[in-house]
């Protein structure tokens, strides 16, 4: 099997859905050998954070010498994003021969979605590349998610906010219980900062299930006002002058619980030194997440794309303003059709002087004219540009030197830019 028909195969298996259930998934891996058996593995959920958290993890364990898989969702430009060997993308040819293995596999009564079939191929790349330990990402909810199938050494719950609620619940109890699926008995769970009816939903999953809890606030902390320089508070260890290479505030947050992560995990026989979560803390990238492409005007790439996020993502832009003075942000402003437009763009109206609409190129995208609606009674300049691409460069001939331009709402409208930033042979500037 070539590549593009590898490609052609599992976004054909989109058809199918989303189908939330782990019967499909078990059955598969039966066919297949069970490969999450040869595994460890750290499983990563949550609304938002899970994966920059996972980032962390891995690069901290691939700098303490181990080969390690990261598994995440969904990639930005191409699918070979989603199945990385210490840092390494998957190559083209070995998708291909997993797809045409797993395929073969299927039985012929089983229909499988694209995200269980995904699934099975990381699984599957993951114990033939014989990693030291494989990190996962969920990829929604968690109790009926397909990657809730391993048996971790531990796992993480990085936050919990409204998001796929057609899905998950209508209230943020409802989506922690989701989410709380992926405790297992016996296996320390780290949670990170979320509401008291969220944590308490977590802390009654993990006393049912006998699983050792671990609360950010509780049993570790962050301390300090910045990734450049904070502190690292565990049960059984204690980090100063630490540095993250991911930008924001928020990132004390996910890398406290990335550090937590290992520390449980350690306890469990994947012992990690402070030289490697310096190190890994210091080299983590993760695209897309606040990321920097250009100066002059700055142009970031904010993967932000439910209320919760936009909240985080105008403390950063609030930042940015106070420390220039005159400057001005345009928003580049795209977002799926199912997501709540308007209490997204709320925290973010205050912040900037003018927004650019467009939309990605799928079915479940918000046309510009759906957007305005948010925008009802924003008197401030709105452009629109059905492309993403002719949206920044819209954004970019509006725009000053010393302005701020940030493209947010959607992952799929970062990837069309990626996707062209890369095209043009655009050098990536780290935040």
């Amino acid at each position: 099997m070539t590549y593009p028909a590898a490609i052609d195969y599992l976004y054909g298996l989109q058809k199918h859905g989303i189908k939330l259930g782990l019967e499909g998934m078990t059955a598969l891996l039966d066919a297949i050998g069970h490969p999450e058996r040869r595994l460890r593995i750290l499983h990563i959920g949550g609304t938002n954070g899970k994966g920059s958290t996972a980032a962390m993890a891995a690069a901290m364990l691939q700098a303490s010498g181990m080969r390690v898989g990261l598994y995440t969702s969904p990639h930005l430009v191409e699918f070979l994003e989603r199945m990385r060997v210490n840092g390494t993308m998957i190559a083209e040819d070995r998708l291909a021969d997993l797809v045409e293995q797993v395929g073969a596999a299927i039985p012929a009564a089983l229909t499988l979605t694209f995200f269980e079939v995904t699934t099975a191929m990381a699984l599957l790349h993951f114990a033939e590349s014989g990693v030291d330990i494989a990190v996962l990402e969920v990829g929604m909810g968690g109790r009926f998610d397909a990657t809730n199938v391993v048996a971790p050494l531990a796992c993480a719950i990085t936050t919990i906010a409204l998001d796929h609620q057609e899905y998950l619940g209508p209230t943020e109890d409802a989506i922690a219980f989701e989410k709380a699926g992926i405790i297992k008995p016996a296996v320390p769970v780290v949670i990170g900062r979320m509401g008291p009816e969220a944590g308490r939903v977590m802390q009654r999953i993990a006393a049912e299930r006998g699983a050792p809890l671990w609360r950010l606030g509780d049993d570790f902390a962050v301390e300090g006002d910045s990734p450049a320089c904070f502190t690292y508070r565990g049960r059984t260890r204690v980090f100063e002058g630490l540095q993250c290479g991911l930008p924001g505030r928020h990132q004390l947050d996910n890398a406290a619980c990335a550090i937590a992560l290992l520390e449980a995990a350690g306890q469990a026989g994947a012992p990690v030194d402070e030289a490697a979560v310096r190190t890994g803390l210091q080299s983590v990238t993760w695209e897309g997440r606040l990321e920097l492409i250009e100066k002059d005007p700055i142009v970031l790439l904010d993967g932000a794309h439910n209320p919760a996020a936009a909240a985080v993502l105008a403390r950063y832009l609030a930042e940015f303003l106070a420390r220039h003075p005159g400057a001005r942000i345009i928003l580049v402003w795209g977002m799926m059709r199912d997501k709540d437009h308007r209490d997204f763009i709320a925290p973010l109206l205050p912040l900037i002087s003018e927004v650019v609409l467009t939309q990605a190129a799928l079915a479940r995208s918000a046309t510009v004219q759906e957007l305005r609606l948010a925008l009802a009674d924003w008197q401030k300049p709105v452009c629109e540009a059905p492309q993403p691409v002719e949206a920044l460069r819209v954004a970019k001939q509006r725009a000053s030197a010393q302005d701020l331009i940030c493209v947010a709402g959607s992952l799929m409208v970062l990837g069309d830019i990626k996707a062209a930033a890369r095209g043009c042979g655009l050098s990536l500037i780290r935040g």
